[in-house]
């Protein structure tokens, strides 16, 4: 299950990166941001369970980063 959302997040990602690439459109930067955030948690999970505990952390508050600028990107603009 942690595999599927984290292909399922990094398409979303890179379909949304591609987007704004081709079209120069950066609306959508914050969901992009976010979904990038998103398989940052799937993947730290995922590394937790495997006993890498030190990059399990690491992509885990890599996830809050992301969330953060993503909410303030959000509200912001």
């Amino acid at each position: 299950m942690l595999i599927f959302l984290r292909v399922l997040f990094s398409i979303v990602t890179i379909a949304i990166a591609g987007y704004s690439l081709i079209t120069g459109d950066y609306e959508y930067q914050a969901y992009m941001t976010l979904s990038l955030g998103l398989t940052m948690l799937v993947t730290g999970i995922h590394e937790y369970q495997n006993n890498k505990k030190v990059s399990g952390w690491l992509f885990i508050l890599l996830f809050a980063l992301f969330l953060y600028l993503s909410i303030h990107r959000l509200i912001l603009f």
